[in-house]
């Protein structure tokens, strides 16, 4: 029996998705619960696994194709089987495209795949000047790759147009270029982060916070409950906890900006963002303010996990009202961290470094940690945000609130 592989809803406002890649090839045999596709939302990637023993007869949504939620994107049988159990819907859509390709193919001869269709259009390129390689001369999308390549090598000259030619560059190592179309994780990022920055009025201020005791607190923290209590308090955890106090102080920054509404929220829902191979996500603690602090390093330590392995869900990547994002781990100190909209406001750390500071007349070695944040100034003014930046600093520099606050 034929079953579909169908564009599944991962998110409560997901009405469409994007085949990323086809794991498998028409033919080829699968196994129940394998991975034949990758598909996208607006906020995660995530392999669809074979419903059912088979072989994949029929791919029916190629790579790049947006296809709507419930919609059939392959079939999966017995080798052999003909397709007979697609939806009145899909039956009229297959019909309708069998229409216009026969119809395409008796005036132009083109024969096409949809994904080269839609690279061809965004690229500018003229199908009928591409010779197919695929099954009878069809267009795919590495065909219309070459040609791309092809144009940029030997762009078309309009008449009387002056050409610089540089020669920094010997022309022989033109053919080194990599080029790869921007889909998937990346797309959705690459379109979020543009948007961010052109519908917010972003401002980044810095604080350096001496957290010279929050250190010797960990370590305390790490000597004496950590194989007693299991607890391994990170700085993370520690910030995250000042940035919720903080946040509970200045309701202002715990807010989301909206359709010319800003929704201030008495719940902090935090987002802490965590970098993946291929991108970023930002899993969501839900109603932070409730938790003690090992129940927030629990949690992160969990939604990280989740994270890097794939396994979040859209409900918990979704609904933070602020945000923390990390670039200590890579050893850098100041940073502008932009926006995850709506939320109006989100705070960069950065390393902590040993740093030769005055102490009256003699030089002391600290701990300094800098921390960046950027706000949206449609909201917010820059003496509040310098407020909550400056609360942040003021709980980090005496740690032990944080145990019982």
């Amino acid at each position: 029996m034929t079953v579909e592989i169908i564009m599944p809803k991962l998110g409560m406002s997901m009405e469409e998705g994007t085949v990323v890649e086809w794991l498998k090839k028409k033919g080829d045999p699968v196994k129940k619960g394998e991975p034949v596709v990758v598909i996208s939302s607006d906020k995660i990637e995530k392999d669809i696994e074979a419903p059912q023993d088979g072989v994949l007869l029929e791919i029916a949504a190629e790579q790049d194709e947006t296809v709507e939620v419930g919609k059939a994107i392959g079939y999966i049988g017995q080798e052999g089987e003909v397709i007979n159990n697609i939806t009145n819907d899909a039956v009229q859509e297959v019909a309708t495209t069998i229409l216009k390709e026969e119809s395409l193919s008796s005036q132009t001869t083109i024969r096409v795949s949809p994904a080269a269709r839609k690279l061809a259009r965004e690229a500018g390129i003229d199908l009928s000047s591409i010779s197919g390689s695929g099954p009878k001369g069809r267009i795919t999308r590495a065909d219309v790759e070459k040609a791309i390549q092809s144009k940029k090598a030997s762009p078309h000259l309009e008449p009387e147009q002056e050409v610089v030619i540089s020669t920094n560059k010997p022309a022989e190592k033109q053919e080194d270029i990599a080029v790869k179309t921007v889909t998937g994780m990346r797309k959705v990022i690459a379109s979020r982060m543009f948007t961010s920055l052109h519908q917010t009025a972003q401002l980044t201020i810095h604080m350096k916070a001496d957290v010279t005791s929050l250190f010797e607190l960990q370590e305390k923290i790490k000597s004496e409950l950590q194989d007693e209590q299991n607890l391994k308090l990170t700085i993370t955890d520690f910030v995250a906890k000042a940035v919720i106090l903080s946040l509970r102080n200045q309701k202002q920054m715990n807010s989301l900006y909206e359709n010319g509404q800003i929704q201030t929220y008495d719940s902090v829902h935090l987002g802490i963002a965590v970098a993946l191979e291929n991108g970023l996500v930002v899993p969501v603690l839900r109603h932070a303010d409730k938790l003690s602090l090992n129940e927030i390093s629990k949690n992160i330590k969990e939604l990280s996990k989740k994270a890097r392995e794939g396994n979040l869900s859209s409900e918990e990547m979704s609904g933070s009202t602020f945000t923390i994002t990390s670039l200590g781990a890579y050893g850098v100190e100041f940073f502008t961290p932009i926006l995850n909209p709506p939320e109006v406001g989100i705070l960069g750390v950065g390393t902590a470094a040993d740093t030769a500071v005055f102490s009256g007349d003699t030089i002391q070695k600290r701990k300094i940690l800098p921390l960046s944040l950027t706000f949206d100034h449609q909201v917010i003014d820059g003496a509040p945000a310098s407020q909550f930046l400056g609360l942040v600093k003021k709980y980090l520099e005496k740690p032990y609130q944080l145990l019982w606050l």
